[in-house]
């Protein structure tokens, strides 16, 4: 076969890129054509996602793959949870909202006078976070019941994009699991959550599987950008699934960890896990391809470190991630810890103060330095992932000796070893780009090259190299993890 040439396009919450699959039926190489920052807007107090900009990103990226040599397809996927409305006649309402906009204080205890904690965590399985779809759209229906009254639509991030490309609306599998309205074992929006919280059935679209054509590029959009109407396709469309396709895993039973802005610990299983046990630990149940289900824990992952150095550059000074890492190997390690999910740690602004603010509140050594910031924050996150580690394999009855992890976080050495370290297990780090990899297998078996979920990461894993990072240090991580559980419990 002539190598095939298909194009992904993967948004992070700090940035997005073009990215072109040749694939030769044996191999998978990417070549990056486009990279953009993706800054957030805020107007008076409210956080918007720039959402035409990036849309004008993703034509100029279609422009260079043109340019380029061509692509058969287009995959997109992106972070969960935020949505578009549109109008009756398809337009958009309003830029969609950040999900670090503060409309959803308040409105988990809220969403409990309409519909108990335990029936609604029973129904969907979801991890309570207020960032949540449905936490966003109870806020709506509260604060701005006329806009949901004009909305005819509401369409995920991704399916968004993919509207603008095809005019047509859908709702993707992988994506739609991410919103707290769908029924875990069902595969399908709950009536029962939409009725009790008074949320509009008619906002909601069909749910179109993963791996599947959702539509061509439309008449307008050849026209403007001097293309043929190729398929776009659904790949997994929530950038954590496209991510857990990359893993390079042989055996059934494994830990994921994808790691990037936000960190995603969890294992894949065929069936939700909803139970008193999983609900304590607040553990969520996700759509992914094939029917598979990610049972994982939301951690905050690197913002953490990308918010720390926007303050820093705030402050003049402007260092590189390698610099940081640099910086913070020359510390004292295991020192203080924070919760990175403090909700003080989940909004914009000065990270660094309020870390310091954090461990001088808990009785513990001040990182009065950039280096001991950056250290803080990466042991932080390797002693969370070891507790919902313990907590994963509490509700599955089951020992993991390695965690694949993947993502833009496994280019850091020193979280990567910090991982094992914690963890007290063998940590295989990478691919990097395991989002982009996900969401080109996805056209891939959309298009009908290959077939399933086995042959994509036999794919996956013959096109990309990894490192191995064994455990160390074990006995002072075990005291450490202990020091770290006053902490924050």
């Amino acid at each position: 076969m002539g190598e095939k040439r298909i194009l992904a396009f993967d948004f992070g919450a700090s940035g997005g890129r073009a990215m072109i699959g040749m694939y030769d039926g044996e191999t998978l190489r990417l070549k990056e054509i486009h990279r953009f920052s993706n800054d957030p807007v805020t107007v008076g107090k409210t956080v918007y996602w720039d959402i035409l900009r990036l849309f004008y990103e993703i034509k100029q990226g279609m422009i260079k793959a043109k340019h380029d040599g061509g692509f058969e397809c287009i995959g997109i996927d992106t972070w969960g949870v935020d949505f578009g409305l549109l109008d009756q006649n398809g337009n958009l309402l309003e830029n969609p909202i950040h999900y670090r906009d503060e409309r959803t204080k308040g409105m988990i205890e809220k969403s409990f006078t309409y519909i108990p904690k335990e029936r609604f965590y029973q129904i969907t399985g979801n991890q309570f976070m207020e960032l949540n779809t449905v936490f966003q759209l109870l806020s709506l229906k509260l604060n701005r019941p006329e806009l949901l009254e004009r909305a005819d639509k509401l369409l995920l991030t991704p399916d968004l994009f993919s509207y603008f490309l095809t005019g047509e609306k859908h709702a993707e599998h992988s994506i739609a699991s991410t919103t707290q309205m769908m029924d875990a074992k069902a595969r399908a929006w709950s009536d029962e959550v939409l009725e009790q919280l008074g949320i509009p059935r008619r906002l909601l679209c069909d749910i179109i599987p993963s791996g599947t054509i959702a539509g061509h590029l439309s008449d307008a959009i050849c026209e403007e950008l001097e293309l043929k109407a190729v398929p776009v396709a659904a790949a997994a469309s929530h950038d954590t699934q496209s991510a857990l396709i990359a893993v390079p895993a042989k055996e059934d039973d494994f830990i994921f960890l994808s790691c990037g802005t936000w960190s995603l610990l969890g294992t894949e299983l065929k069936q939700p896990i909803i139970n008193a046990k999983s609900e304590k630990y607040n553990i969520t149940n996700e759509g992914g391809y094939e029917g598979t289900i990610s049972f994982l824990k939301n951690i905050i992952g690197l913002w953490l470190i990308q918010e720390s150095r926007r303050q820093w550059i705030r402050e003049g000074e402007e260092y590189g991630f390698g610099e940081l890492e640099s910086m913070a190997r020359e510390v004292s390690k295991l020192q203080s810890f924070i919760d990175p999910d403090a909700p003080e740690f989940g909004t914009q602004g000065n990270i660094p103060r309020r870390i310091r603010a954090y461990c001088e509140k808990t009785g513990q050594k001040i990182p009065d330095t950039i280096g001991a910031v950056v250290r803080c924050i990466n042991e932080s996150l390797a002693l969370k992932y070891r507790m919902a580690l313990e907590e994963i394999e509490d509700c599955t009855g089951k020992h993991y000796d390695t965690i694949y992890m993947v993502g833009g976080g496994t280019q850091s050495k020193l979280l990567c070893q910090f991982t094992a370290d914690s963890c007290g297990r063998r940590v295989v780090a990478g691919p990097v780009e395991a989002t982009v990899l996900g969401n080109l297998a996805l056209q891939l078996v959309a298009l009908g090259d290959i077939k399933d979920l086995k042959e994509a990461r036999a794919l996956i894993a013959r096109s990309q190299d990894i490192t191995v990072y064994e455990p160390q240090g074990t006995e002072e991580w075990n005291d450490a993890y202990e020091r770290f559980k006053k902490v924050i419990l």
